[in-house]
């Protein structure tokens, strides 16, 4: 039998206490719902109670023997990350175009010479779900040394049904195989294949038609996703794909304004997208318009760094009371990284959030995004014992000291798993 454990003396326990349905904007997400000296009682892999280190132990006098205790003094406590937009699953790598980028390719340079997701689709397409299998426990076991304990992973290296199933058929095998809660997108609106260029709504109507019966059918993903981008998929395009999705109940997510502004976030407001993802090229009234609608915005600092381009306007969207989340966006081409303490490094550095609002982004909006927010990120009784124990003594230090891993300890339903 697992013994239940008493967390006690945390120099700080940031529960991330929600108080309320749907993500937090503006000065709530400063709100972190510290307290020190805290102290966290767990048991069957869940919080079963959350207080100072005094109120805990007396409540819990009669049971301490049986307890493991851990002693937190001098550390910080928090939730789980969670990664809300990722493409974790692909076969391959692409360290070229790394070399290519820094002589002066660009993203989309790359991609029309056949690089970028082009080349990742054949090489997922060639590989096993086997391959597929090693390679992403490889990268889920990295997210998690990391202090990432959720994980969204999107399909769309396929571009062809048997290849879309493949990924996410691969995404329901580790959800079942790895400790890290796997939330599977379905993307066959990635990119356009070369197969069918020239014939762009064609593709659409057989990824409508084709593809999103059998995915619905298979119960294989929960959000459907699309690259709204000038020279991918045109808004008109975009919004056909994202209300077929939500025909067969899965909810839109959208690739937004990220080369250019490209109408993208007004997009994501119109069709109540759950979130809009990269954004750097948001126009005003876009994020207005996100602002009134409630739609989360999936900031990704690392994507912008690594095709060194300015990030998001991340700050202005937290002052316009857009719900802000931030992602590794953990992919081959773009973002090759299972770092998300970096990126919420960035996240201030690029972006001028604050380090209360970048942990707010890490964790509780983080799974507002991907609808989780009643199970994962934030500590609370009833919810799933998803815990980081980090080797600094405030939630200021965890971001002031960049570019490490700050991660001690990791719990995973109440299991310690790092």
């Amino acid at each position: 039998m697992i013994k239940p454990i008493l967390i006690k003396h945390a120099a700080q326990l940031a529960t991330l206490a929600s108080k309320g349905k749907g993500p937090r904007s503006k000065e709530a997400m400063s709100e972190l719902g510290l307290i020190e000296d805290g102290s966290m009682w767990i048991e069957g892999g869940m919080i079963k109670a959350i207080g100072t280190t005094t109120e805990l132990e007396e409540r819990y006098a009669d049971r301490l023997d049986e307890a493991e205790v851990i002693d937190a003094t001098n550390h910080l406590v928090t939730p789980g990350l969670v990664d809300p937009h990722t493409h974790v699953v692909y076969g391959g790598s692409r360290e070229r175009e790394f070399e290519m980028r820094l002589e002066g390719a660009s993203y989309m340079d790359i991609m029309n010479a056949g690089g970028g997701i082009h080349a990742t689709t054949r090489m997922t397409r060639e590989a096993s779900e086997e391959e597929l299998i090693e390679q992403t426990t490889w990268r889920l076991d990295s997210f998690l040394a990391h202090g990432v304990t959720t994980v969204e992973g999107k399909s769309g290296y396929g571009m062809n049904l048997e290849t879309e199933l493949k990924q996410l058929r691969v995404m329901k095998k580790l959800q079942e195989q790895h400790v890290i809660d796997l939330v599977p997108t379905f993307m066959g609106g990635h990119a356009v294949p070369p197969e069918y260029k020239g014939r762009e709504d064609e593709f659409v109507e057989h990824l409508i038609n084709d593809m999103l019966p059998v995915v619905a059918e298979e119960k294989l993903a929960e959000f459907n996703d699309v690259f709204c981008e000038k020279g991918v998929f045109t808004p008109a395009q975009s919004e056909r794909i994202l209300d077929a999705g939500k025909r067969f109940g899965l909810i839109p997510k959208i690739h937004a304004d990220e080369i250019e502004s490209y109408g993208g976030a007004e997009l994501a407001a119109k069709i109540g997208s759950i979130s809009a993802e990269h954004l750097l090229k948001a126009s005003e009234a876009g994020i207005k318009a996100m602002a009134k609608s409630g739609t989360i915005a999936c900031l990704l600092p690392a994507t912008a760094l690594y095709l060194r381009e300015e990030a998001a306007a991340g700050r202005k969207m937290i002052d316009e009371g857009v719900a802000v989340a931030i992602s590794t966006d953990c992919n081959p081409g773009s973002s090759p990284t299972t770092s998300m303490p970096l990126v919420m490094n960035l996240a201030c550095i690029s972006m001028r959030l604050t380090p209360a609002e970048v942990l707010t982004a890490a964790t509780y909006n983080a799974a507002c995004a991907i609808n989780r927010e009643e199970k994962v990120g934030s500590l609370e009784v009833g919810k799933q014992a998803d815990i980081v124990l980090w080797n600094v003594k405030n939630y200021q230090e965890l971001q002031y000291l960049f570019g490490v891993n700050h991660v001690k300890a990791v719990w995973k339903k109440g299991v310690k798993v790092v």
